[in-house]
């Protein structure tokens, strides 16, 4: 029989009350073999943590200390106990100090870079930047130990360090703040860092000679935790190292938090929680090892009835928002679904026409039968291949106009024909021919080189973004430098040559592999074989296209990064949020708010081999894309679980689209016949003040983070004050003249206005107040005020 069975027989047949459950204290032991040792002890209850509120007692102060925290750190060699008391019950703890009278030599590349690290010395900016700071120049993060010790130690005349008198040295004056420092005082003379500097100082500053083995590995505990809302939890991080051995780094680690609303962290490694449920992930980076602490928020006591399940996507959204203790919405109303349904899915808005015969439709299937239909308009083609010139970086003046021309023709035959996603990117990542006919090759003048061609392709379509690997280990994710130019060696065969009439082909001319410190023309000796991302090594002929290795990687059926990646996109545009965010940054480190949601989603995607109009419609027919984005008391806290529906700024081109279809007025783009919407335009460097204001972008990049959705004031004015969207309401040839024109009476009227900019009638509050404009007879400026007040209404301008 089990303890807890046992205690509850004795309560229920002799009213023995069962033991209080025990405090748990880890480690059971603690073991410091060197001067600047730390080890910080986790006391956990079953539902609380007491780190912070036990209380810690060493029985031999001349042995070790021990502060309020927790962390226990050496003062001789000898034994000793730590005790701890909390909640009435008090636990021994035995400590072991050794190294001391003897230690082992300080290691630079192992014991110096942390500190470096810790106190931000080797980051981007302070003396990490590609130009140092002040005349000091580190690597970024410690990247290249060998080259840190040369600016240390030897640059400058060794001005920084005084081996006649180590406290005097310049890195440990500016670092305490005794000298004046641009980057402020960075330690404290009496804590292990400043210890440890000082030792090595002493000991000659040696760069090698030290036993200490390298860190492969770091452990954080706990790695899961559910916490009340305001509670705190200490973290504790142990590295380990090749040989097998390990030690506490916690003082040495650094945090950082996804949602530092949800739940921050200090540089101790103390979480402490919000007051708004949710969930959020602590980053921990130590020595280029990184790992993650879940931490989850739930709001306590509520309970709420499971609303029905339409799909797998409800499930899942609803297990989580059941965990959490958050309520969803209610299901939107016809006219909001209708509304969204049609900005996201075409980027066009339904007319009055639209409108009035969906919500007259009593047929139980109806959004189903809508989503069926939008996804066979032409509109859908057109905004899809808007999007997709955005993330392929589709600049005119980059790919030529010629170019940008066949690139857009071939996005939108794709969409419209609904190839399968994976035959999609197959062509992308393989093209070749012509860049001025239909089809992706252009793509390869703005990915002008194999750095740029591999780190852009692994963010649009693997969702990893391995840039900063290209010159040191990325500092949230296990990519570093060899993976880097090995994914760059997969392009390095591609070259353009001219073709008569002036324009180019893409072709591939031989592949070689490619390093950090040579010369793409070096014969190898110092390369690094050419791979995808994280698969193995494998010999090339010299005519092999690479990129076809890769696009069979890519697209095969164990690849971890891509269905993930477009599954996560796409969640992204329907639900104004991504899963994993940024949407383009997938890594363990910044884990899914659903990961079993977005496990399912990738499996759904495979399932139905890639057709994106299939995935499409799930995730449409869900309930969770069609609940409400009014917030409930319960919710409206919530950013990151879709327990109601997200309220997102159209792109500028819908913007545009939508006001010329509701003044009844079409835009007249320079150079274009009259008629062309603006999601259809390709030139992105048409000239647009328009445009500029609302955030369309140059496509410079293949972040969709480009595109601007923060309002602005110049953009409330320019709605309000414009001329050229003063004259689509005046127009006479405009909707607002031929209502007032028409025999409609006040109330149709607005009603009209209301079904074309909003796709709903206005309730009684809304018509008796857009009646007095009617008040005093002038039915044409009437007209025009009620439909210039609706185009400046939040409701208008965003997709709710």
């Amino acid at each position: 029989m089990t303890k807890t069975l046992w205690a509850v027989l004795l309560s229920l047949v002799f009213g023995i009350a069962p033991a209080r459950a025990a405090v748990v204290v880890t480690p059971p032991a603690v073991r410091l073999d060197n001067p600047e040792a730390s080890q910080q002890l986790l006391v956990t209850l079953p539902a609380a943590d007491g780190t912070r509120t036990a209380k810690y007692e060493i029985a031999d102060p001349a042995i070790a200390g021990v502060d309020a925290a927790g962390m226990v750190t050496p003062k001789a060699e000898g034994r000793t106990e730590v005790r701890i008391t909390h909640s009435g019950e008090t636990i021994r703890i035995p400590v072991e100090v050794t190294g001391l009278k003897a230690p082992r030599p300080v290691s630079f590349e192992q014991e110096i870079i942390p500190i470096l690290t810790k106190a931000s010395c080797n980051s981007g900016g302070c003396h990490g930047k590609a130009e140092g700071q002040a005349g000091f120049k580190l690597s970024v993060f410690g990247f290249d130990p060998a080259a840190d010790y040369q600016a240390l130690v030897n640059d400058a005349r060794g001005r920084r360090i005084f081996p006649a008198s180590p406290e005097n040295s310049l890195l440990l004056a500016k670092g305490t703040g005794q000298i004046p420092h641009g980057g402020g005082k960075k330690l404290d003379k009496d804590n292990l860092r400043y210890r440890r500097l000082m030792r090595w100082l002493k000991e000659g500053t040696l760069y090698s000679g030290s036993p200490v083995s390298p860190v492969t590995a770091i452990e954080v505990e706990p790695s899961q935790r559910t916490l009340a809302l305001g509670s705190t939890q200490q973290l504790r991080v142990t590295a380990v190292a090749a040989d097998g051995s390990r030690r506490c780094v916690t003082a040495e680690a650094e945090y950082d938090s996804n949602a530092g609303t949800i739940a921050g962290v200090d540089g101790r490694g103390l979480v402490t929680a919000g007051d708004k449920p949710g969930e959020a992930a602590i980053l921990v980076r130590y020595m280029g090892q990184v790992t993650v602490c879940r931490v989850t928020l739930p709001r306590p006591g509520v309970k709420f009835p499971r609303p029905a399940e339409a799909n797998f996507v409800d499930k899942h959204v609803w297990d989580k928002l059941e965990r959490l203790g958050i309520p969803p919405s209610d299901p939107a109303e016809d006219a909001a679904f209708l509304r969204r349904v049609y900005l996201d899915t075409i980027g066009t808005l339904p007319t009055a026409d639209e409108a009035k015969a969906y919500l007259a439709d009593a047929s139980p299937d109806k959004r189903a039968k809508l989503i069926d239909r939008l996804l066979d308009r032409p509109e859908y083609a057109d905004f899809w291949a808007l999007k997709w010139s955005d993330i392929l970086k589709v600049d005119k003046d980059a790919v030529t106009p010629q170019g940008a021309v066949a690139m857009t023709r071939w996005i939108r035959r794709q969409f419209a024909d609904n190839r399968p996603y994976d035959a999609i990117t197959r062509d992308i990542v393989t093209a070749q021919g012509s860049t001025t006919a239909e089809g992706p090759a252009a793509l390869y003048k703005s990915l002008g080189t194999p750095e740029i061609a591999a780190r852009s392709i692994s963010q649009v379509f693997l969702g990893v973004r391995i840039e900063c690997a290209e010159c040191h280990h990325h500092p949230s994710e296990r990519w570093g430098q060899d993976d880097y130019w090995a994914l760059a060696g997969m392009f390095s065969g591609v070259t353009r040559k001219p073709l008569p009439g002036g324009s180019e082909a893409v072709v591939w001319k031989g592949g070689v592999d490619l390093g950090p410190k040579v010369s793409k023309k070096a014969n190898g000796t110092q390369t690094i074989p050419a791979k995808p991302l994280g698969a193995a090594s494998r010999e090339y002929a010299p005519t092999d296209d690479r990129r076809k290795v890769l696009a069979d990687w890519m697209t095969g059926p164990e690849n971890p990064f891509f269905a993930p990646a477009i599954s996560n996109r796409l969640w992204s545009h329907y639900f104004g949020r991504g899963l994993v965010e940024p949407l383009d940054d997938m890594r363990a480190t910044n884990p899914a708010s659903n990961e079993p949601l977005l496990a399912a989603l990738a499996a759904h995607l495979r399932e139905k081999k890639y057709d994106l109009k299939a995935f499409t419609k799930t995730l449409l027919l869900s309930r969770a894309y069609q609940l409400s984005s009014k917030p409930t008391p319960a919710n409206q806290t919530d950013e990151q679980n879709f327990s109601h529906a997200a309220v997102k700024p159209m792109p500028a081109e819908v913007l545009l689209d939508a006001v010329s279809q509701v003044t009844g007025v079409a835009e007249k783009f320079n150079g274009w016949p009259e008629g062309y919407r603006a999601i259809q335009v390709w030139d992105n460097r048409m000239p647009s003040y328009f445009f500029h204001i609302f955030g369309r972008p140059v496509r410079y990049s293949v972040c969709e983070c480009e595109r601007g959705t923060d309002p602005s004031i110049a953009q409330a004015l320019h709605l309000m004050n414009s001329p050229e969207i003063g004259a689509k309401v005046r127009s006479r040839n405009g909707l607002a003249r031929k209502l007032s024109d028409s025999d409609k009476k006040p109330e149709a009227i607005i009603d009209e206005v209301f079904l074309t900019a909003l796709s709903r009638r206005p309730n009684d509050t809304e018509r008796a107040k857009m009646l007095e404009a009617f008040a005093d007879g002038d039915r044409k400026n009437a007209t025009e005020d009620v439909l210039w007040a609706i185009l400046n209404s939040k409701e208008f301008l965003y997709n709710r």
